[in-house]
């Protein structure tokens, strides 16, 4: 179970397949397992790398406050530890932030961006969704936080109950505290007036029922040269609700951009 620990934090990562790096970046509250589909899908063309941000799954869980550019930092740290100097880096909701940082920040380690959700300026409710983790039942906020993330009925159906019941299962494990920094931190960081110097392509998603639309609309609005793609029926973690739809967006701008490196272009 390979770890990076140049940050000083254990962060937890898998790689899959082989070919140009892939990496992906989850939101909160999930873990590496948001991307799930996507593994799959893109480890049979790219070298896929997939962490547990910290705070979540296998990687180390501290208390103490932090921010996005520390996250960053862990991101940046498993890249080095695998050699990677270059990549494709998707991110959802945090995740997108992360990769906005990267692609602002170390652009000749960018060849391209994915941000699902999309926003430059983090949660504007940062205190309500901290206060929620005062509650002794963490598997259960947790899942009423993911249920707000995906579009209405996707939770009660049976695949959408078996996949957001993948990020309960072990919230025993899970430090509420953590969690909390994370909202924090990406709460306090604004992007906005940074974007019109964004050089890597950027591909914004959002799925039509996600709260993030409005500012994944304006990330896109203000990054030269964006695209933004609305997925019809899906919330905030659209690559998991509808990943058929989710990954011919990617794959139609990675195309367009002469970085997709499978066969033809349809999904």
């Amino acid at each position: 179970m390979p770890y990076s620990t140049r940050n000083g934090v254990r962060i937890h990562y898998e790689t899959s397949g082989e070919g140009p790096p892939l990496v992906f970046v989850h939101a909160n509250p999930f873990d590496r397992r948001l991307w799930l589909h996507q593994v799959a899908r893109f480890s049979a063309f790219y070298k896929v790398i997939a962490m547990d941000l910290r705070g979540y799954g296998f990687s180390d869980k501290p208390e103490a406050a932090f921010t996005l550019s520390d996250m960053t930092a862990d991101v940046l740290g498993v890249c080095a530890d695998e050699g990677v100097t270059q990549a494709i880096f998707a991110g959802c909701s945090v995740g997108s932030g992360i990769c906005m940082q990267i692609g602002l920040d170390h652009p000749q380690m960018a060849q391209a961006v994915v941000l699902v959700g999309g926003s430059s300026r983090g949660p504007r409710n940062v205190d309500e969704l901290v206060k929620g983790f005062e509650t002794p039942d963490l598997a259960g906020y947790l899942m009423s936080l993911m249920r707000r993330y995906v579009a209405p009925g996707f939770a009660d159906t049976p695949r959408g109950r078996w996949t957001l019941n993948l990020f309960v299962e072990r919230a025993g494990d899970l430090s509420a505290k953590s969690i909390a920094q994370i909202f924090r931190a990406r709460g306090s960081f604004d992007m906005s007036g940074r974007l019109s110097g964004l050089k890597p392509p950027a591909l914004v998603v959002n799925g039509e029922h996600d709260g993030s639309l409005p500012a994944g609309q304006e990330t896109a609005s203000l990054i030269p040269g964006a695209r933004h793609v609305v997925i019809p029926n899906a919330g905030h973690a659209c690559c998991i609700e509808d990943p058929e739809a989710f990954d011919r967006a990617v794959i139609e701008f990675l195309a367009a951009h002469g970085l997709w490196t499978g066969p033809g272009m349809a999904p």
